[in-house]
């Protein structure tokens, strides 16, 4: 499957799978933020995908980020609907004890694309 993205920031990093075989796709942060204990921060991409018809992106938290830091994404899993052509922004919570300091380049959700059956409601 071929999706198109566009860098909308030149600081930006294109999704990648980290290894072969990886259901997810890293997302990066283009942002440099202090998520305090219980705060939560909308986190630029600096890009945007254009998904194929019927089919969705799902923005998933960092297992690594949740052990560690208790970093997740607040409304897991987002979706991305294939219509949606705007700039992807992760939402992220901080459920830790300790203030988080994202950085510009970090990975900060992982994004898996999967198909979508378009129900018939009768």
């Amino acid at each position: 499957m071929n999706i198109e993205i566009t860098k909308l920031n030149r600081a930006a990093i294109i999704p990648s799978y980290a290894y072969s075989g990886d259901a997810g796709l890293d997302l990066f942060s283009i942002d440099e933020a202090e998520i305090l204990p219980g705060e939560t921060k909308l986190v630029k991409t600096g890009i945007a995908i254009a998904l194929p018809l019927n089919t969705e992106a799902q923005i998933r938290p960092r297992s690594g980020l949740a052990l560690k830091h208790s970093i997740t994404v607040l409304n897991s899993p987002g979706t991305i609907d294939a219509g949606y052509r705007g700039e992807l922004g992760i939402i992220l919570i901080n459920h830790g004890k300790n203030a988080f300091k994202v950085t510009p380049g970090m990975k900060i959700a992982q994004m898996v694309i999967t198909s979508v059956v378009i129900a018939e409601l009768t």
